[in-house]
Formats: structure tokens, C-alpha cells, sequence
């Protein structure tokens, strides 16, 4: 092989691969040129739901920022919600007992004795106290014991209320009740 016949070659060869090149440069040119008048619909289609997006994420910052500032007040309000609904253990029964009392007396309710259970909760600080009583009332007195029991400015849970007996103008439930000692 002479200088001659491997320069043409080499020619050749280069000549081929610039050939392709701008084949590639003319064909990416044609797929841009084409595709330049689907795209401003397409961007401001994408523009928009990116703006809705930021929107929301706004909103949700917003809202999160809302409910840090409120921790503080939560945390207190939940701290009075502790010292002032739930009794201390050492006069929980009996001032538990007061208050049923008079919540039954201002309803016109008759109740027939109480059973405590006790469950200590160690992780949470209280003492869980499960009361059980019985009701003898008419239908009206009954519904205003229970709004008594909303109203009380101590913390009861009503778990379960069933009939057990109706006599003539009244009627007999079983109350279970849930309260909580601070400890």
C-alpha cells in the first residue's frame, strides 16, 4: 500500500462520517423544527401544573408553620386539661362519688351504690378507673344525668349504658363509666 491509496482511503472514509454526521444534523434539526410548534402548549400546560403544584406545597408549609406556632399552646392547654379534669388519686373516689351524687340528684336519678376498678397506665401518668353503677329513672332523667356527665367539670368517659329491667314509668340501666387519677 502507497502513501496514496491509504491517504484516499482515510479521505474516504472521513467523507463518510461527515456525510453522517450532517445527516444526523439535518434530521435533529427537522425533529426540533417540528416539534417547536406542539411545544408552547405543551410548556405552558407543564408551567401550570408546576405553579399548582408549588401552590399546594405552599399551602401545606403554611399550614404546618400554623401548627408549629400552635404547639406551645396545645401543649399548655393540655397540661390544664391534666390538673384540672383528671382528680389525684388520693381524693378521686370519694369526690367522684359527690359529683355522681349530684349530678343524680339535680336529673332525678337514683343510683344504687358504686364499683370501682383500678388499672394503673405507667407510661401515661394515670390511673384508669373503671366505674359501674345502676340507674333507676325515667327516660327524660336519664338523658339529663348524661348531659350532667358532659357538663361535669370532671373528665368521664361513658363506655356503655344498658337496659336491664322497665317497670311501669321508668326504667333500670347499667352505667359503665371510665375516669382517670393523675399519679
Amino acid at each position: 500500500m502507497t502513501l496514496n491509496t491509504t491517504w484516499r482511503a482515510w479521505k474516504l472514509w472521513v467523507g463518510i462520517a461527515l456525510a453522517l454526521v450532517l445527516a444526523l444534523d439535518f434530521a435533529l434539526a427537522a425533529y426540533l423544527w417540528r416539534a417547536s410548534f406542539q411545544q408552547p402548549q405543551a410548556l405552558r400546560a407543564q408551567r401550570d401544573q408546576l405553579a399548582l403544584q408549588a401552590k399546594k406545597l405552599r399551602a401545606d408549609v403554611s399550614r404546618g408553620e400554623k401548627i408549629r406556632a400552635s404547639l406551645p399552646q396545645a401543649g399548655k392547654d393540655c397540661d390544664n386539661f391534666y390538673q384540672q379534669s383528671f382528680l389525684d388519686s388520693p381524693t378521686g373516689y370519694s369526690r367522684i362519688e359527690d359529683d355522681l351524687d349530684a349530678i343524680a340528684k339535680k336529673s332525678g336519678v337514683k343510683i344504687s351504690g358504686y364499683t370501682f376498678k383500678q388499672t394503673v397506665i405507667k407510661e401515661r401518668g394515670v390511673t384508669e378507673i373503671e366505674i359501674t353503677t345502676n340507674l333507676d329513672a325515667d327516660y327524660p332523667a336519664v338523658i339529663q344525668f348524661i348531659n350532667g356527665l358532659e357538663r361535669s367539670k370532671n373528665f368521664y368517659l361513658l363506655d356503655s349504658l344498658r337496659l336491664t329491667s322497665a317497670s311501669t314509668g321508668g326504667i333500670r340501666l347499667d352505667l359503665d363509666l371510665h375516669t382517670y387519677f393523675r399519679t
